[in-house]
């Protein structure tokens, strides 16, 4: 019998897994800004929740970071660049 070798290879490209770290970075970057802003005192109400990083930005990180994932995914390595 003869042997064969199989070639292995990724599903995606180098390029597609490097946008796909800084996708992941953006939506952990995101979650990280949503954090905190409790108070330590239940019957304390804390005005911190309700700022402009955790109600605006960070769930705007969170989106960019999904599109990302998106493109990263439908991103064709393999096409050549129109010169």
């Amino acid at each position: 019998m003869g042997s064969t070798k199989i070639k292995s290879e990724f599903l995606f490209g180098k390029k597609n897994y490097l946008w796909m770290l800084i996708g992941l970075v953006c939506i952990a970057v995101g979650f990280i800004l949503m954090a905190g802003g409790g108070s330590d005192n239940p019957e304390v109400f804390n005005e911190a929740m309700y700022s402009f990083r955790r109600i605006r930005l960070a769930p705007t990180m969170v989106l960019i970071g999904f599109a990302i994932e998106v493109y990263a995914i439908l991103l064709n390595p393999n096409k050549a660049l129109k010169k």
